[in-house]
């Protein structure tokens, strides 16, 4: 007997791989419901440097789980499987089917795979490791991490302020590695997936499209925007939203912590470095259809997956 579940496609890619155009065209012409799966985007006013899709293309291709939380907010994977469980069983109950796309490979794992039960964020906890990171820098962060928990060190990246940020509060908190409270096995998911994965052939593409991307959204005012964000009394530079890639660095930039003629090879630096670790997270998805976005016919072979997928 045939799986019966519903369908739904995930359709992932490092930034800047054309992810929102393929999605779009697909929506054009399939009965899609588009989900967003992008930590930045579920933030208001963070429009420009997280590549949210304009008014114009939301009126026509709206996304679920964009602008859900101010700023100032916390958002976490779990309230991301909750929600996005949540729009998909939304959009199925209307005869649609989900097409959740986006780069937060974390997101997608954990809606997979679901999560282990880790205790909730603390600040207190959060900002004293923030504080001695500013000190002896997130390098011997990683190091102290790797000596507590080294399959969590492995996993982590030394640039990856965030995560490493999590694991040592986990350490704190639970006095046990996060590595052995991640069993997170979780009954399959109601919908049958078709799993996409949008990988360039080339490296050296995929840095010029970034380079090019992150030049234009300076253009189009992303150092405005870090500023009205700054602006917020409760807003910090420590908040998740605003340790997002390019924020990250123009907000350092506004405090002087970079040279105003450094912000474009920094952010584009930082934007490679996401792009690669999200590379890293792709490979391990053995069961994912890796298309090349910059091959002639990649639009034509995605429209026939996805044609043989909801066919079945």
């Amino acid at each position: 007997m045939g799986d019966r579940r519903p369908p739904a496609v995930f359709l992932m890619g490092p930034t800047a791989s054309g992810k929102t155009a393929f999605a779009l065209d697909l929506a054009a012409r399939f009965p899609f419901g588009l989900v967003s799966v992008d930590s930045a985007q579920v933030y208001r006013g963070l429009d420009i440097g997280s590549a949210k899709p304009d008014r114009a293309t939301l009126a026509r291709f709206p996304h679920a789980l964009i602008d859900l939380r101010e700023p100032e907010e916390a958002y976490s994977a779990a309230e991301f499987r909750d929600d996005a469980l949540a729009a998909m069983a939304a959009i199925s109950a209307t005869g649609r089917v989900p097409l959740l796309v986006g780069g937060t490979m974390l997101y997608f794992h954990a809606l997979a795979h679901g999560l282990s039960d880790l205790p909730a964020a603390d600040r207190a906890v959060r900002a004293r490791i923030e504080t001695e990171a500013a000190a002896i820098g997130w390098a011997a962060l990683h190091a102290r991490l790797a000596a507590f928990d080294p399959a969590a060190a492995a996993r982590i990246h030394p640039n990856d302020p965030q995560r490493i940020g999590r694991a040592l509060e986990v350490i704190e908190l639970t006095g046990r590695p996060m590595s052995s409270q991640q069993r997170g096995a979780v009954g399959r998911l109601r919908w049958r997936v078709l799993k996409v994965a949008l990988v360039p052939g080339s490296r050296a593409v995929l840095h010029r499209r970034i380079g090019q991307r992150f030049l234009a959204m300076l253009e189009a005012g992303l150092v405005d925007e870090v500023r009205r964000l700054r602006a917020r009394p409760g807003l910090t530079a420590g908040h998740p939203s605003m340790r997002a890639v390019g924020y990250r660095q123009v907000w350092s930039m506004l405090d002087g912590g970079i040279p105003e003629r450094e912000i474009a090879a920094r952010g584009i630096e930082a934007t490679r470095q996401l792009a690669k670790r999200q590379l890293t997270w792709l490979r391990r998805e053995l069961a994912a259809v890796v298309i090349d976005p910059d091959a002639t016919d990649a639009r034509a072979r995605l429209q026939a997956l996805v044609t043989r997928f909801l066919a079945h």
